[in-house]
């Protein structure tokens, strides 16, 4: 009885230190959605691990802090309103992954296509990896397809 007892209280104990992880990667996942959102990239130290890759669909790859900074900023100036809703998020283990809706306005130069002050909105989906509290590793599955259409439709 005593046995079973305390491999009850020991998984009860084992259950709440595993759903406290949990919470704490969809936390981190949150806040680094709110960073393209709201390009406050000087909270990336606090979000991302120091050697953080990111691998996109289409070959695009950067790495580190510094990466990610260069990708956000740099994406701000296409798009200086770009605001990204989680839908969905699903966690286990190390993994988190997101669905999101992402909006902005074309202001700038994107993918060698001028400004056309077109207004878009897409559903991205990214599977991240978190290592000590922080993201180590995301992979990014954005609609790139309806996001050009966006952008090059005629009026």
């Amino acid at each position: 009885m005593f046995l079973l007892a305390g491999s009850l209280l020991f998984n009860g104990c084992s259950s709440t230190t595993e759903q406290a992880d949990l919470d704490a990667n969809r936390e981190v996942v949150k806040k680094y959605h709110e960073v393209w959102s709201n390009g406050q990239v000087n909270e990336l130290d606090n979000i991302l691990a120091p050697d953080f890759v990111c691998h996109f669909i289409a070959g695009i790859e950067w790495k580190g802090i510094e990466g990610a900074n260069a990708s956000i900023s740099g994406h701000r100036i296409s798009f200086p309103d770009w605001n990204e809703e989680i839908v969905d998020m699903i966690s286990e283990g190390d993994r988190v992954v997101t669905r999101f809706r992402s909006t902005g306005t074309h202001q700038g130069t994107f993918n060698g296509l001028d400004s056309t002050g077109r207004e878009v909105a897409i559903y991205e989906t990214a599977i991240y990896r978190i290592a000590d509290g922080k993201i180590a590793e995301q992979w990014g599955f954005p609609d790139e397809v309806s996001l050009n259409n966006q952008l090059k439709a005629e009026n």
